[in-house]
Parts: C-alpha cells; structure tokens; sequence
C-alpha cells in the first residue's frame, strides 16, 4: 500500500510567503507616495468647484463673498467643502475686484 501524500513543503511554503513579503515591502512606498497625490488632486479639484460657486455668488449678488463662511450661509457650499481631503483650509482672496479661490501658501 502507497501512501501518496500531495501537498507543499514547509520550505515551499515560506519561499512563497518571502516573496509575497518582498512584493509588499516594494508597493508599501509607492501607495503612500499616490495617496499624496490623490490628495493633492483633489484638492485642486475642490478649488475649482468652490471657485465656480464664488462666481455663481457673483452672478447673482452683483458682488463677490468676502469668505468661506458667506458662500456657506448663503447655501453655495456646505461645511466640508471649506476644506480640502487633507483637512487644510481653502481661502478667499479678493484682488482686482475679483475673488479667487486657493490653499494657503506654504503647505
């Protein structure tokens, strides 16, 4: 009578468990590196729709909102868009007569 056992060796086994190990130690830096950018992104992306919110204000006030909070108490934008994925605060700077959207320098 043949014992026919199938299976892996224990030596197989962690081979294939190094290498998954190997694979996730290179793609670890790498996502960290894209979530920035994700953020980054996104951020920019809110700008530009809080930006055209500035101007919809604009259009129909025949002026332009003065901060954040006036385009949120006027129901152009809502509490989480005064702020970007990251948790850092959009700003309103009005120059030329005009309003525009950014994120503070220096972060």
């Amino acid at each position: 009578m043949f014992n026919s056992q199938k299976g892996f060796t224990l030596i197989e086994m962690l081979i294939v468990l190094m290498i998954i190990s190997v694979l996730i130690i290179l793609m670890v830096p790498n996502l960290s590196d894209k979530s920035k950018e994700v953020y980054e992104k996104g951020c920019n992306a809110l700008v530009n729709v809080v930006q055209a919110q500035v101007d919809a204000y604009y259009i129909e006030k025949n002026s332009y909102p003065v901060d954040l909070e006036v385009l949120e108490t006027s129901g152009y934008i809502t509490e989480e868009q005064k702020k970007c994925p990251n948790n850092t605060e959009l700003q309103i700077t009005n120059t030329d007569g005009k309003a525009i959207v950014s994120i503070p320098s220096g972060i």
